[in-house]
């Protein structure tokens, strides 16, 4: 068989580099698009939200489409601790029978559910919530039929990310401890989910940010209120940011827009710092393994 000859070795070297320089240049276009838009979408809503910012904004509740936000803000993190709250134990759970225990038809099953749902438009969901809590079991719109709509939400994403995160942890690890005598319960919680906690806490405060970003699902199980949370569960409906975004905008008065602009800040920068508080507990938990062994973290040897 005869070599390939040198200026067909170029050719082909020459085509490589032509072919690979097109797809850097697509991909770096790709990404300066991405990033321009982004840029943009963060810097708009600043300057419009900073500039809508007054100590009334923070300090008082909505007045019709005047007043404060402090009622919006209030009812926000209200509805998306009790929807991280029920979705956390589950989404764990099945995050750990999906890795620990993959046996049998349940564990596909569950999978095929969890992507499902994902895919599910959120105000679908909304609508199963008006219809089986709003409506049903008389919950009207409340705390409890919003927070439930949420975990229904974030359920998926925690299950998943618990799942791959469990997966990480190697194999020899979970064996030695079964040699050792500890049981099942052992090796999950104390072993497993302790190295992979980063990975666990990373999936739930995606789960947090995306549940604080909501509005489909709260428009039909929260409904709205202008007044501060009284603490009651259900009939009692409650504020929220997006609420705000979505109905102050459409209005024809500068203070409407003025509280639509400074609730779509305070959205983007709750989901900011959780994002800031996901990276920093992830890098602080990943400096702390270096300086324990390294491998605690990665969740494999080298």
């Amino acid at each position: 068989m005869r070599a390939p000859s040198n200026r067909l070795m170029s050719a082909h070297l020459l085509r490589r580099r032509f072919l690979d320089i097109i797809g850097w240049g697509f991909s770096a276009l790709a990404f300066l698009l991405l990033g321009s838009a982004m840029v943009w979408i963060l810097v708009t809503i600043f300057l419009r939200g900073i500039t809508a910012l007054s100590l009334e904004a923070l300090t008082h509740v909505t007045s019709g489409t005047s007043g404060g936000l402090l009622n919006a803000i209030e009812g926000t993190v209200v509805l998306a601790v009790g929807g991280l709250m029920l979705a956390v134990p589950p989404g764990l759970a099945a995050g750990i029978y999906l890795s620990m225990f993959d046996t049998g038809r349940l564990a596909p099953t569950i999978r095929f559910l969890a992507d499902v749902l994902v895919g599910v438009p959120s105000i679908v969901i909304g609508y199963f919530g008006y219809i089986t809590m709003v409506v049903t079991l008389g919950w009207q719109f409340s705390v409890a039929a919003g927070s439930v709509a949420l975990a229904i939400i974030c359920l998926p994403y925690i299950c998943r990310t618990s799942e791959m995160a469990i997966n990480q942890v190697p194999r020899g690890v979970r064996e030695s401890a079964y040699a050792l005598g500890a049981g099942d319960a052992r090796v999950a919680l104390s072993i497993c989910v302790r190295m992979a906690l980063p990975g666990i806490l990373t999936g739930t405060l995606l789960a947090f940010a995306i549940s604080v970003g909501e509005t489909a699902p709260l428009l039909y199980t929260a409904g709205w209120s202008n007044y501060l949370w009284n603490g009651h569960i259900t009939r009692e409906p409650i504020g929220y940011l997006t609420y705000a975004i979505w109905a102050f905008i459409t209005e024809p008065f500068s203070g409407a827009h003025a509280l639509a602009y400074a609730a779509a800040l305070f959205v983007t920068f709750f989901v900011l710092v959780i994002s800031i508080l996901s990276r920093m507990v992830i890098d602080g938990r990943k400096n702390g393994a270096r300086r324990n062994g390294g491998w605690a973290w990665r969740g494999r040897g080298r």
